[in-house]
């Protein structure tokens, strides 16, 4: 039940309820990441980002917002002017029934013709590939950010470990300089 407030400013000096509005579920409200792929920006240098819509199906939409997505293994398929996302986990719905989904079905991304012209272009280069970055609501519908990324070879993930930790190091001793 609604907690009703009184409105002590009212124009004609009745006082009129006024309705909290109700906490929402921070994934569905937007203001927090359904899904995100935290191995992306370690693996890969990440260049251009596009934000494409998903078609799923409603145990998809259902199942995203109890936070079952997983984006680890999954990547970016161009095909005749289409583009897929293929090996995003979406676990099966809690309630779903005999009409649940697969959970590693692949799933066409919603972009305009110029993004897809364009990322044709950028991914025929060598080394060049699509990786979805996160999955997020945006005005109740899914979104998934999708990143041109180019692999990261093993001296490129230690040399970005290193200025990582110098940067932490930094922030460290300017820390302690301030609290002296």
């Amino acid at each position: 039940m609604p907690r009703i407030l009184s409105n002590p400013t009212s124009p004609t000096g009745n006082t009129k309820p006024v309705v909290k509005q109700k906490d929402r579920d921070p994934i569905a409200a937007g203001m927090r990441d359904a899904a995100f792929n935290r191995s992306a920006s370690f693996n890969y240098f990440l260049t251009d980002r596009f934000e494409a819509g998903v078609a799923l199906r409603g145990t998809e939409v259902k199942s995203i917002r109890e936070g079952k997505a997983n984006l680890k293994d999954a990547y970016g398929l161009l095909k005749d002017g289409e583009c897929f996302l293929l090996n995003a986990h979406i676990g099966p719905f809690s309630h779903g029934n005999t009409m649940n989904h697969e959970a590693l079905r692949t799933r066409k991304l919603l972009l305009h013709k110029t993004e897809i012209h364009k990322l044709e272009a950028l991914t025929r280069q060598k080394g060049y590939t699509l990786i979805p970055v996160k999955l997020y609501f945006k005005s109740g519908r899914v979104k998934c950010e999708i990143a041109l990324a180019k692999g990261k070879q093993d001296w490129d993930k230690r040399e970005t470990e290193r200025s990582r930790e110098a940067d932490k190091e930094a922030k460290a001793a300017v820390a302690r300089s301030q609290r002296r």
